[in-house]
């Protein structure tokens, strides 16, 4: 059945009229993302990987920045977003444009400091308003420049081939396998 893959063409088609768009394979890309207006986040580039599952659009895609970023809802080192629309609210009626045209801005203009991620984020947006707005556009001047989004790309690159060498270290954690495996 060619379905889910038609539909992965036509998303990342639309996305690609109105983002800019790195493709890795078929279901693996990077997309360059700015912050929202009239929101701390304004004038920053963040560079989010998107991996689709072969069941996509049944099931979510799987998202993350991997530029810094300062908020609740991110993990801050590995950049995985707490969003319910994308971990357990996902519908086949979605596509990637809501993800970057919708829930990605809502979650900047709108973060939940109840469900954190980044438990700092979490207490400085509670306890000192204006001190995490400052660190959130500290975060924004130092790693969400378009310079930072281009040394971001080399580093995924480097690490990406790090890993089908079998030489990835990162936390201790091993790769899944490598090409060696097959």
């Amino acid at each position: 059945m060619s379905s889910p893959k038609r539909r992965i063409e036509t998303d990342v088609m639309k996305l690609m009229s109105d983002y800019e768009v790195t493709l890795v394979n078929d279901n693996k890309f990077y997309v360059r993302f700015k912050g929202p207006e009239e929101t701390p986040f304004t004038g920053g580039l963040w560079k989010i990987h998107v991996e689709l599952p072969d069941q996509y659009p049944y099931k979510s895609p799987s998202i993350g920045f991997v530029n810094r970023i300062f908020h609740p809802n991110i993990d801050e080192l590995s950049g995985s977003v707490c969003l319910d629309v994308i971990n357990q609210t996902w519908s086949p009626m979605y596509d990637m444009l809501n993800i970057f045209e919708v829930f990605l801005p809502q979650l900047l203009r709108y973060p939940n400091p109840s469900d954190p991620l980044n438990g700092e984020a979490a207490a400085l947006m509670m306890r000192e308003p204006k001190a995490y707005e400052a660190k959130v556009k500290e975060y924004v001047d130092k790693y969400a420049s378009k310079e930072a989004v281009d040394e971001a790309g080399e580093d995924t690159e480097s690490e990406d081939e790090l890993s089908s060498a079998g030489s990835y270290e990162s936390g201790g954690e091993e790769p899944a396998g490598t090409m060696d495996d097959v």
